[in-house]
């Protein structure tokens, strides 16, 4: 075999010109009836350098500039340009995970809740800004934080989906609104939206999140000048009594069980990324993880329940589907094939094959031809031990029998923040490598055996412990040799001969997504605040900026007037929300979000301002004396309804407001904050459907004895030890 990618083929084999060195072509801002993107520009993408399209900056997705300026002998002289503060609501400070977008000097990009930014990209100055009018209520409803994955660009329009389920339409010269749609289909249902929109063709795709809440997945496509529903394809069957939705679902239907429980949603929901390719007119559609996790409360009679952590390529004229993989058939371990899908072309046996690569959380990397489907290789990128291997002729993993934790717990590699999570990796024409942002990591999964859904919780159907939340039970260390610890890693991996390269370890927890570069350079952002130049052939370190903030976005390159930049969001949260890791840069310095962008011969960063000691306010004047079983029902309750969040004793850092350590004045409001949405604006929704008057008082009587611990000077163990 022998690699070949878009950038290295000729116009006939790629439909697009190799760029050059030429850097000037990217022009100011001019607000004229000129489309920013369409599918012309679109597909010759590589005759402009300087522009980034897209999220992986072309349709193939790739993560790569090609822009020289920027290189292994000038990174050195690299520094800020210029930095724009991305704000909040409220007090909590949400992670940042968009990709940026460049287009004729202007940068357009997204921030927590589905907001939304245009700026000069040269200065930094800010154009417009949109901010949805999301009910902030709606942050009770989500899995893993309040962010936003990007925009999508086409014809002079901006857009966007919003935390609560809006599809908007915005003028990307003014930032208003040209029309929103309610994406839905059902309101009472936890979904939310964190995923970037998809174009494809003259329609504008949108996914949902909600997998572990409950909820059926499905993709959108509307008509990108109108809002008008085109079709909606369902990733899961519904209850067979309500009928069948499109010919798709017949088909997945005969892989679920008849008595499945319907009731759950299957989950399959599209929270992740998408890729579209116009030479073959096909979207390309990742599914996650099911709902429940364990297929004997979800589909009792087994099978591999279709279409949950597959890939799907849909005609997006139609809505038909095309082909079909699945990752992991009976999927039980949260193994969402929604991560990153990379478009590129490889000879193989002297046969031109038009590829789609996945790195998905199974743990195994995928090469499959994108125009059929067809399994072209498959090899474990981390360590796995649920499957042995893929069968090339079934396409099928071959079980090991670790994996299965219905009737003893069990130690599974990867865990479920997978082998590989939803921050991009990048492919390099020049070196011919992908990298991939990978964990390895082991899960320790124990069946539920009283699962029974429920409509406003989670719904894994299983206890999970993982290494980035401790404590882990001490027998399960035994389980696993080395302990149970996670490692990450940046890594190199040759895709044709599916073998590693080169990797280099990282620290702290969910490190940033991947950029590579023309000027042989390979840059990704940290959680423990980094921002690091890799030489692309030998992962030698070349430079690292230090920045402070946690980044877990990828970074992206620009060029205008003859001078290359690099930009990145940096913000940590997300699925780190509830707690920071100890080597975290958001557990050390105060967690503030922006955007960086660097050129040659720039300034330097100035560090957030660090986190401040822990301080125990004194508790309220006045307070009722609690009974014992008041505070023992009180932390019953706590740890059911607030502990997702605010962390299970007062030494947690986390993005959340310390519950252990409130004024006085929080105390006096308590039951207005709780029942009544005091502050809902700012994501600390009403309970009031869930918990009584005695419901809040009996959680306040929990938090003010352990706060009184505190300023009595009480260890950790006693904190942690029961009432």
């Amino acid at each position: 075999m022998s690699f070949c990618v878009a950038l290295l083929l000729p116009l006939v084999a790629c439909n697009e010109k190799a760029p050059t060195a030429d850097i000037s072509n990217a022009s100011p801002h001019s607000a004229s009836a000129t489309p920013l993107v369409d599918a012309n520009r679109l597909r010759q993408a590589g005759r402009e350098p300087g522009q980034w399209l897209t999220s992986g900056r072309t349709f193939r997705q790739q993560h790569f500039s090609p822009l020289k300026q920027i290189n292994r002998q000038t990174v050195q002289r690299l520094g800020l340009a210029w930095e724009y503060p991305v704000n909040y609501r409220g007090r909590v400070q949400h992670g940042l995970e968009a990709t940026p977008l460049v287009v004729d000097g202007l940068m357009y990009t997204s921030g927590p809740w589905g907001t939304v930014y245009a700026l000069d990209a040269a200065t930094g100055k800010e154009h417009w800004r949109y901010d949805p009018p999301v009910d902030g209520s709606w942050a009770r409803r989500i899995c893993c934080g309040v962010v936003n994955r990007g925009v999508a660009l086409w014809q002079r329009q901006v857009f966007v989906g919003t935390l609560d389920g809006y599809l908007v339409a915005l003028s990307a010269d003014t930032g208003k609104e040209i029309w929103t749609v309610d994406t839905f289909v059902n309101r009472d249902r936890h979904y939310s939206i964190t995923s970037a929109p998809w174009i494809a063709g003259d329609k504008v795709i949108i996914g949902n999140s909600g997998g572990e809440r409950g909820v059926r997945g499905y993709i959108s496509a509307y008509d990108v000048h109108s809002g008008e529903l085109a079709w909606r394809f369902y990733t899961v069957p519904g209850d067979p009594a309500k009928g069948i939705e499109h010919p798709e679902m017949a088909m997945a239907a005969k892989t679920w069980s008849a008595d499945s429980s319907w009731q759950s949603g299957g989950g399959g929901t599209v929270w992740g990324h998408m890729a579209y390719d116009p030479t073959l007119n096909l979207l390309y559609v990742g599914t996650g993880n099911a709902s429940p996790y364990p297929i004997w409360y979800r589909s009792p009679g087994g099978g591999d329940n279709l279409f949950l952590a597959s890939i799907l390529a849909i005609n997006p004229d139609t809505g038909r589907l095309v082909w079909h993989y699945q990752t992991t058939p009976g999927e039980i371990w949260d193994y969402t094939a929604t991560q990153h899908m990379v478009l590129a072309e490889v000879e193989i046996d002297g046969q031109l094959r038009q590829v789609l690569m996945q790195a998905p959380k199974n743990g195994f990397f995928y090469m499959l031809d994108r125009a059929t489907g067809e399994l072209l290789s498959a090899e474990p990128y981390v360590r796995v031990n649920w499957a042995s291997h893929i069968d090339k002729a079934t396409g099928r993993p071959v079980l090991t029998g670790q994996g299965n934790y219905q009737h003893k717990p069990k130690v599974v590699f990867p865990g479920s923040p997978g082998g590989h999570n939803w921050m991009p990796m990048a492919m390099s024409p020049d070196t011919g490598l992908v990298y991939i942002p990978a964990i390895d990591n082991p899960g320790v999964y124990i069946n539920s055996p009283q699962y029974q859904f429920n409509p406003s919780g989670f719904n894994t159907g299983s206890i999970q412990y993982l290494p980035y939340w401790p404590p882990v039970p001490e027998p399960f260390h035994q389980l696993v040799e080395g302990g149970i610890k996670v490692q990450e890693y940046l890594k190199a991996w040759d895709p044709v001969n599916q073998k590693l390269v080169w990797q280099q370890p990282l620290k702290g927890g969910m490190n940033g997504g991947v950029l590579a570069t023309a000027g042989g350079l390979v840059i990704q952002g940290t959680a423990t605040g980094e921002l690091r130049f890799y030489e692309a052939n030998s992962g030698a370190i070349l430079k690292t900026i230090t920045i402070g903030t946690g980044i877990m976005a990828a970074p992206m390159s620009f060029a205008i007037q003859g001078e290359q930049y690099i930009a990145v969001m940096a913000g940590y949260g997300g699925a780190m929300s509830r707690a920071f890791p100890e080597g975290a840069a958001a557990y050390h310095y105060q967690n503030q979000g922006r955007l960086l962008v660097f050129k040659l011969d720039g300034g330097s960063v100035s560090l957030p301002p660090p986190v401040t000691p822990l301080e125990i306010p004194p508790l309220p004047e006045k307070w009722p004396g609690f009974e014992q079983a008041d505070i023992q029902q009180g932390q019953a309750l706590f740890g059911q309804y607030c502990v997702a969040c605010h962390g299970a004793n007062g030494q947690v850092r986390s993005a959340y407001p310390n519950l252990y350590t409130l004024q006085p004045a929080i105390h006096a409001l308590f039951e207005n904050i709780v029942l009544e949405g005091l502050f809902s604006a700012g994501g600390m929704a009403a309970f009031n459907d869930v918990l009584s008057a005695t419901d809040v008082r009996n959680i306040q009587a929990y938090l003010i004895t352990e706060q009184q611990k505190l300023l009595q000077g009480a260890t950790l163990e006693q904190l942690l030890s029961p009432h």
